[in-house]
């Protein structure tokens, strides 16, 4: 009876000591020791993954693989086919990237820059030009690191420890990031002597980054991660000259308003700078808009085509475009691509059955081209109005004749593409892309997106004004971002002009606004990940009341109170 009752404790011990775990990669339930790793777990759940596992969801919150089990939990493991794993994926060569240069010249600043030409643009500054050989001692060192397959630690302590320890080491920007934050703990991570701090999940080992490419980039480098679609590969090489333009001129000016990091940023807010940082910010639009109001005047452009992606503000861009071609001598009339819409029983579809409202052939090419080549003639034309809730397009009688001096603004997602406007005469047109190009970073080595700012405004308009909860917008990324990829970024470098949507200071006012939107999301949500990610980036960010933001101002169209009609 005594071994009976040992072997009785036994078992319950060990009962206590396992933690149960729902894979949502096989649909089944394991379990294992208290405190494994999520590498463990996925051992014990015994399946293949191609490019994986390089981060988990955890209960639908990203975590790292270095994760550890003291409760159960529903598990969902991520490869490089996601956006969380290439995003952990990313930051690990981020690391990487700023060891080899501290290895190189341990008194230069590498500052990553804004996504360009499908990688990552670098400044790299070392007292003096860079030159095509440092990006290759550069390169080979990175690739040393990998090929020692280092062990990357994430190590938590005192916010003020980690401060203090940055300030020694001279990373300036993160102990400005840092100090204007409200945490009492924080974390960074070690990869032999280095340590850096990023705001999401690292690889735990160098060795798990199996392809990357760093050259030599106008006066920087360009670093180049897998593609999503193909790990295997790079992501193809784009060209987009323009793009660097806008970013490298938005960046001159943070650089003159010493706001070019959010720690700055939260520094300039607490000294009393919010006001200044608004008007500037808006003066540095209008003038741009100006000198765009004053090129189409100048090339006697007739028909203005406007297009970027989703919550670019292209909406209100064209409404301040036409009062500034106004106040140069010309009669603007705006006019949508959305009016074009073939009948929906008419629209493609796409491969899973469903109408393909993205695709160009959604548009009455035909119609579109007959009735802009008429109205540039001086004819009068009856203009279509296409009715979403029946799916029809119907004639109410609005009729639209043009003088000579007459400009029409048109703003669509494909207004770009030049299938749109085949048969229209070049010399008539000009083209103008509209994207929120965040310049703003993190700190010298955490870049912030411009699909999250463009998802964050989207979050808040769709929200306030369209009635749909932050789960549901949310779902909609991967489709949205699919029809971005096909239908608009690849005509971007055609402008004429490339206006930057983002303000300086707008996620100040957007803060809280939104987190109270995303807290809506509930945890048991796929989502939740998504929505975690948005807020703790939220956070960052001191806020600012909207009091002094402009009635006309761009930012309007997504927080309320423009003086423009939507």
């Amino acid at each position: 009876m005594e071994n009976t009752s040992v072997a009785y404790q036994d078992c319950e011990e060990q009962k206590i000591r396992l933690v149960h775990i729902r894979c949502r990669n096989t649909g089944e339930s394991i379990s294992v020791p208290f405190g494994s790793s999520l590498y463990e777990a996925f051992e014990a759940a015994a399946f293949d993954m191609s490019y994986g596992p390089v981060c988990a969801c955890v209960n639908n919150k990203v975590q790292g693989m270095n994760y550890r089990f003291y409760n159960n939990k529903d598990v969902n493991f991520l490869s490089l086919y996601s956006p969380s794993g290439m995003r952990t994926y990313t930051r690990t060569l981020f690391f990487v990237l700023a060891k080899a240069v501290e290895d190189i010249f341990p008194q230069g600043q590498l500052i990553i820059g804004a996504p360009v030409s499908r990688g990552y643009y670098c400044e790299l500054r070392i007292g003096r030009d860079v030159e095509p050989s440092d990006a290759e001692r550069i390169g080979k060192r990175m690739q040393e690191i990998i090929d020692a397959d280092l062990p990357i630690h994430r190590i938590q302590c005192p916010i003020e420890d980690a401060i203090e320890m940055f300030q020694r080491r001279g990373m300036t920007s993160k102990v400005q990031l840092l100090e204007s934050q409200d945490s009492l703990y924080t974390y960074y991570y070690k990869l032999d002597s280095s340590i850096d701090y990023f705001y999401g999940p690292l690889l735990t080992h160098t060795g798990q980054l199996h392809l990357f490419s760093l050259t030599y980039f106008y006066d920087g480098l360009l670093l180049r991660i897998p593609s999503e679609k193909d790990p295997a590969v790079l992501e193809e090489y784009v060209e987009q000259t323009k793009m660097l333009g806008v970013i490298r001129e938005h960046q001159q000016w943070q650089d003159i308003l010493r706001v070019r990091t959010v720690g700055e940023f939260n520094k300039a807010i607490q000294a009393g700078r919010a006001t200044d940082l608004i008007n500037v910010s808006e003066a540095l639009q209008a003038k741009k808009l100006t000198d765009i109001a004053d090129e189409i005047t100048q090339r006697k452009s007739r028909l203005v085509l406007i297009a970027g992606p989703s919550s670019s503000g292209k909406t209100t861009t064209a409404k301040r475009l036409a009062i500034l071609l106004m106040a140069c001598g010309l009669r603007p009339y705006t006019l949508s691509t959305d009016d074009y819409f073939v009948n929906r029983e008419d629209t493609p579809k796409d491969e899973n059955g469903e109408y393909d409202f993205e695709c160009i052939e959604a548009l009455d090419i035909r119609l579109f081209n007959e009735q802009m080549n008429a109205i540039l003639r001086g004819e009068e034309v009856e203009l279509p109005r296409y009715d979403f809730p029946s799916g029809k397009r119907v004639y109410e009688g609005r009729k639209l004749k043009i003088e000579r001096d007459d400009v029409i603004i048109l703003e669509g997602n494909h207004a770009l593409n030049p299938v749109l406007t085949k048969q229209i005469p070049e010399e008539q047109k000009f083209r103008m892309y509209v994207s929120a190009l965040t310049t703003i970073q993190l700190d010298d080595h955490n870049h912030i997106s411009t699909a999250d700012i463009r998802l964050v405004r989207r979050i808040l308009r769709d929200y306030r004004f369209r009635g749909y909860s932050p789960v549901e917008i949310i779902k909609r990324c991967p489709s949205v971002k699919a029809g971005e990829e096909k239908w608009i970024f690849p005509y971007q470098e055609l402008a004429d002009a490339t206006f930057n949507s983002a303000l300086l200071y707008e996620l100040g006012v957007i803060r809280d606004r939104v987190l109270p939107i995303l807290e809506q999301v509930p945890e048991r949500a796929v989502e939740y990940a998504e929505a975690t990610r948005l807020r703790k980036f939220l956070h960052y960010f001191r806020s600012i009341p909207d009091d002094e933001v402009p009635p006309t101002s761009l930012l309007r169209e997504f927080a309320g109170g423009s003086s423009f009609k939507y």
